[in-house]
């Protein structure tokens, strides 16, 4: 692991010198895709210069201790720093074999989140409105940018699909375990029994494609227009801006009906699409090449239950790591870092059990 990491850090040092010439400065694709591998090895060799640092001191305080003579203020001294040492070069050694884990290449996108109503009618279309608010609020919180794409709203002010985009540093790698079915279990407005009531929505976190990363024959499009409309008239538009667009090849459909301008209706829904194919793309190739293997902490199957908020309990259950958690008004509010934080250390954990074993 060690010759690995210097490996990097020399490399590291090669990018540094190559991002002060003045012909790289002057290139700004190749400057920007330099910058790009510098900030991502940056933490990997700040990790291999404090793993360097605590061996020097680890062998620094053995020698000495080893040759003897020492007074015993400064025999315990070294000792400290013997045991200090050795711990921290055991600690950083675990952090290091985490940094050099394979990258998913998508973890730097921005992503596109299809939120839609399952089981439970309008409870469920009422539970929409309120991920979709959670997720809106978590990126307050990381000053990511969030655009509707299109919604389609209730009139008890739920939606029954709402799809929008999340443009921000970091976006997929901390939303894409997100994907899946969420449970609600809450007593509706409407019950006079004082029942609890199970409904389901459907998440679907997808990471943005560019262009140059999934090309689409504008002969396998079909395009459509049509009037906007929304909730009891809400946003009812006269003219014909809204765009539905079917990909003939694989029967994908996408519609957009949140801006006035028929163009920009028609960007938005081109954005989803390529992002839809793109995963789906990258899901074929997933499972040709590890059909047998299935991930800890969830395959994001559309049909696999994730999640259960429980209203009555203030409880939220994440199934696929066994954790619970009592605040669910804190989490709805966009509070998610803890759940996050827990799948993203078990699927490192996942990742580093199945590199031992190869």
């Amino acid at each position: 692991m060690l010759e690995k990491l210097k490996l990097i850090a020399d490399h590291y040092d090669e990018i540094n010198e190559k991002l002060m010439d003045p012909n790289v400065i002057n290139d700004q694709n190749q400057y920007r895709d330099l910058m790009k591998e510098y900030k991502s090895l940056t933490p990997i060799v700040e990790k291999y210069k404090e793993l360097q640092k605590a061996s020097d001191d680890f062998e620094e305080a053995k020698s000495m201790l080893e040759a003897g003579g020492l007074d015993k203020d400064f025999k315990e001294l070294l000792q400290e720093q013997y045991d200090e040492s050795r711990a921290a070069i055991d600690r950083l050694q675990e952090e290091a074999k985490i940094l050099l884990l394979p990258k998913d290449p998508n973890d730097d996108k921005n992503v596109i989140v299809e939120i839609r109503g399952g089981a439970g009618g309008e409870e469920a279309a009422l539970f929409v409105n309120s991920l979709y608010r959670m997720y809106t609020m978590y990126a307050e919180q990381k000053r990511w940018k969030v655009e509707v794409i299109n919604a389609n709203p209730t009139e008890l002010g739920g939606f029954k699909e709402i799809s929008f985009s999340i443009d921000g540093e970091g976006a997929y790698s901390r939303l894409k375990f997100e994907s899946g079915v969420h449970r609600v279990q809450r007593v509706p407005e409407t019950e006079t029994q004082g029942r609890v009531h199970t409904s389901t929505v459907t998440v679907a976190v997808l990471p943005e494609a560019e262009e140059v990363e999934f090309e689409i024959n504008p002969v396998d499009l079909q395009i459509d227009t049509y009037r906007s409309s929304g909730a009891g008239g809400q946003h009812v538009n006269k003219t014909e801006s809204a765009i539905r667009i079917t990909h003939l090849p694989t029967g994908v459909v996408v519609e957009c009906q949140d801006e006035r301008s028929q163009m920009k209706n028609k960007e938005k829904a081109m954005k989803v699409l390529r992002s839809r194919l793109y995963e789906a793309k990258v899901r074929e190739q997933e499972a040709a090449v590890a059909a047998e293997r299935k991930s800890q902490v969830g395959t994001g199957d559309r049909s696999e239950r994730i999640r259960t908020y429980n209203y009555p309990q203030g409880r939220i259950s994440d199934h696929r790591i066994g954790l619970t958690i009592y605040r669910l008004e804190d989490f709805l509010n966009g509070n998610i870092d803890e759940v996050i934080d827990a799948l993203i250390t078990a699927h490192q954990a996942e990742l580093l059990a199945a590199q031992a074993e190869s």
